[in-house]
């Protein structure tokens, strides 16, 4: 019980490290700018090969043994950020440095971009053969019967959702939940792209995966659409129209969240998404989505700025949540 007249007061390092968290996620949001992936040794590989082993040793054909994988899956990472979170609690320097580098490891923004640009490269000079040949960095697409405004079709697709995946979800978890949100986020995320589509082998046991990823993903997607629409005009975009084409069309997409990103990139450049799709022999037919022409070599280069764009605004977000969140430990005593 606290004496009277004594005014409860946060220790500087618990306040000290709580900012760090707004530091390290500005300091690897920059790093992830400026250098991109980890070239050697990518933690996010080393967490799929992992994964990889503990699905073979808890595989079977029905849910349950799908939800036990994910649990463990996504525990052990958010357990790791959590006790780094608390060995860190008085250090706000060694809070900052590891914030920054799981920040750096969980985007995936430069990647996406320099993706974007290489793509549009190949298909400006007319090489169908090597565009289609690097399809397979962006999507899992069959390319092999695709033309040059299909092939820009799921370029540009694939850059907005994973926009939202790469970039402002793992960030925005970031924000809210410090170290445990960025590698819990990031390895729900691996494990959907791992197990949670559908196949013969994974229609039941990747359920479970397939839907944190979605429950996770749900405001991501939806802020990724709001930023994109803003972003408009760095593409020669209005933003009146992006936002009338994502309030029509963002909902009529089979993902809860995907068709959030794509409707907002659709009307910002003012392109139609949306149509077959060919994943190793499994046909899907998407809904249009968007008003215009199918998307030539020039908007993947406008798709890629909406992204970095996109980006920017989510990490300035999410390093005000992380100060705000830094404001209630302080009016809580640390606590």
């Amino acid at each position: 019980m606290e004496r009277a007249g004594r005014t409860r007061t946060t220790r500087p390092g618990v306040r000290g490290a709580t900012t760090a968290d707004a530091v390290g996620l500005l300091a690897g949001f920059a790093l992830d700018a400026v250098l991109g992936d980890p070239r050697r040794c990518h933690p996010v590989a080393g967490f799929g090969r992992a994964a990889g082993a503990l699905e073979r040793r808890l595989y079977a054909p029905h849910r349950r043994a799908g939800a036990a994988f994910a649990t463990v899956a996504v525990g052990v990472p958010v357990a790791a950020g959590l006790a780094a979170s608390v060995l860190t609690r008085r250090q706000p320097v060694a809070r900052a440095v590891l914030v920054a580098a799981a920040t750096w490891t969980v985007l995936g923004g430069r990647t996406l971009r320099r993706e974007s640009a290489v793509m549009a490269g190949h298909l400006e000079r007319g090489d169908l053969a090597a565009a289609r040949g690097r399809l397979n960095h962006l999507c899992g697409r069959d390319p092999s019967a695709l033309d040059a405004p299909e092939i820009a079709r799921a370029t540009v697709e694939s850059v907005a959702e994973n926009t939202s995946d790469a970039v402002v979800a793992p960030l925005l978890w970031g924000g809210l939940l410090g170290l445990p949100g960025l590698l819990g986020y990031r390895a729900a995320n691996t494990l959907d792209a791992m197990v949670g589509h559908r196949s013969p082998r994974y229609a039941r046991f990747g359920t479970p995966s397939a839907r944190l990823d979605d429950v996770l993903n749900l405001l991501p997607s939806r802020l990724t659409g709001l930023l994109t629409i803003a972003a408009a005009p760095l593409v020669k975009g209005s933003p009146a129209e992006a936002l009338r084409v994502w309030r029509r069309d963002r909902n009529d997409h089979p993902s809860p969240n995907a068709g959030q990103c794509e409707s907002a990139v659709a009307g910002a450049l003012g392109v139609r998404l949306g149509g077959r799709n060919v994943y190793s022999g499994r046909t899907e037919t998407r809904p249009l989505l968007g008003d215009g022409p199918r998307p030539a070599a020039g908007h993947l280069r406008s798709a890629a700025r909406l992204s970095g764009a996109a980006g920017v605004g989510a990490v300035a977000l999410a390093a005000g949540v992380a100060l705000v969140r830094s404001g209630l430990v302080r009016r809580m005593g640390g606590r």
